[in-house]
């Protein structure tokens, strides 16, 4: 269900608005050549309203893949529209946007985590994505909204979907969506994490593809997801903002790839061309703090990474090229640090997702008289 030319999602890196841009893609396939990368979500009108200056928004580098586009909207018309435009552009799954809890998306735009309150309009929005593309399809969602949280509403989702549309792979955020006017933020915190509804996905769905999403930050706990059935497990911050230490054993750790010996000064030798190519591509876009921003949790936790961030946030204010940025900035962090390459995985043991696993809730009673009764 996913191209065979690359490595299964094991490991992928979770849609983030603001976050995951061309620029954080190129930083992240430069640490691990294996990671499934996604891009922000694009709302389909923003794909078919922009037709003339698509680049900007679509293009990326033929590094990046495997690469999945992320879009979201509630017009079926717009939505077939951005499928179609977007197929030029050769990403290799299509992933429809039902998670997003942002007031901005699923309060005034009604799409985003909203969607899950209408499984029949999701089915006919993937058979329009589908039909329109030549790649797999999959949905992004929680594991429920507001008081509609319980396991049986969720598998009535995910069947009426599965059974609707071609869509067979779901990545799980789990937690619910709270639509009450929190923040972002406060809806990955607030919402306690049912690693136990994952589980029982995939019990009560053995014909469909679930990843596992939330609350997980490093190669340890994805291995221990993994090892306890999880058919694929997607990380978001902690991807982000310690890249190095993230990513930097995917390819090892997750996927058995032998050990590099890439260190950061090589990481950001190959950047800094990427970078210096792309300012002012779009005319004022991108700008420098545009293509640098990426770079800032480079050096997490590592000695100087304070000091490297002062320096980063002054030299935005006037440097010109990303070349001269780095030769202004990297003197804060010391060159063991620059020319060291990864120690070893963490190995600690982690049983949350066995405790899953005894948790589960009972078996999804309605999906056979469903099927019975359309």
């Amino acid at each position: 269900m996913v191209a065979t030319r690359y490595l299964p999602p094991l490991f992928s890196v979770a849609p983030m608005m603001e976050w995951t841009d061309t620029h954080y893609r190129t930083l992240a396939r430069l640490i691990s050549k294996h990671a499934w990368l996604y891009t922000e979500m694009l709302a389909a009108e923003t794909i078919v309203y922009q037709k003339g200056n698509l680049d900007r928004f679509l293009a990326y580098t033929p590094e990046q893949h495997p690469i999945v586009l992320q879009i979201g909207g509630n017009n079926l018309e717009n939505l077939a529209k951005a499928t179609v435009l977007a197929s030029d552009y050769g990403y290799d799954e299509i992933n429809f946007n039902c998670g997003c809890p942002s007031p901005k998306v699923a309060g005034h735009g009604c799409f985003g985590v909203r969607l899950m309150l209408d499984p029949k309009f999701v089915a006919k929005a993937m058979s329009v994505i589908a039909a329109n593309s030549d790649v797999p399809v999959s949905v992004k969602c929680r594991i429920g909204v507001d008081d509609h949280d319980s396991y049986n509403e969720l598998c009535d989702f995910i069947y009426k979907v599965s059974s609707q549309s071609p869509t067979r792979h779901f990545i799980i955020h789990s937690r619910k969506a709270l639509l009450n006017g929190i923040s972002p933020a406060d809806n990955r915190r607030i919402p306690p994490l049912k690693y136990e509804y994952y589980y029982a996905l995939l019990r009560d769905f053995p014909d469909l593809r679930f990843t596992i999403n939330g609350g997980i930050n490093g190669v340890n706990e994805v291995n221990a997801a993994l090892r306890e059935g999880a058919h694929g497990v997607m990380v978001g911050r902690a991807a982000y903002s310690n890249p190095w230490n993230t990513l930097g054993h995917v390819d090892s750790a997750v996927y058995g790839a032998p050990r590099n010996n890439l260190t950061r000064r090589q990481v950001l030798e190959k950047y800094q061309v990427y970078g210096d190519s792309m300012l002012g591509k779009y005319g004022e876009k991108p700008t420098l703090r545009d293509v640098g921003k990426p770079l800032l949790g480079l050096f997490h936790s590592a000695p100087g990474n304070s000091l490297w961030k002062r320096k980063a946030d002054a030299a935005f204010q006037h440097c010109t090229t990303v070349k001269s940025f780095l030769e202004e900035t990297l003197v804060a962090i010391p060159g063991f640090v620059l020319d060291s390459t990864l120690g070893e995985a963490p190995s600690c043991c982690i049983d949350t997702y066995a405790k899953s696993n005894s948790l589960l809730p009972p078996p999804y009673a309605a999906r056979k008289h469903e099927a019975l009764c359309p």
